[in-house]
């Protein structure tokens, strides 16, 4: 029997009008520290986000991910915050913030494979 392990999500979500407090969950990021796992999923429905905004910024948006992408990687262009260690980037990406793209409060759980629980919450939650 496989051991479970405490990890931790947080949905990411679009907000094209920020004064509206509209969202539209476009995404899930995992952090399990035992298992030195940190890392993102995300979908952009174009069509979706429309409906909020006459003229939603997509290529802001897919920029915005599309670094939290990097950052969970920890990758040379993810800038000071992709140094950082595994935990210090999973916190600074689910802090509180009022822009276009913003996270819900962090949920704990316990999985066997982060990858999969990744999967499985992106399918329940965004797809």
């Amino acid at each position: 029997m496989q051991q479970k392990h405490l990890f931790e999500y947080a949905v990411i979500r679009a907000v094209p009008r920020v004064d509206r407090e509209e969202f539209l969950n476009i995404g899930v990021i995992v952090y399990c520290a035992k298992l030195k796992f940190l890392g993102a999923k995300y979908m952009l429905n174009e069509e979706r986000l429309a409906a909020f905004s006459k003229e939603p910024d997509l290529a802001e948006i897919r920029e915005h991910v599309c670094a939290f992408e990097r950052i969970c990687l920890g990758e040379k262009d993810a800038g000071p915050i992709g140094k950082l260690d595994m935990a210090s980037r999973f916190r600074w990406l689910t802090a509180a913030r009022s822009t276009i793209l913003q996270t819900s409060k962090v949920h704990p759980g316990f999985c066997d494979d982060a990858g999969e629980t990744l999967a499985k919450l992106f399918d329940q939650l965004v797809a």
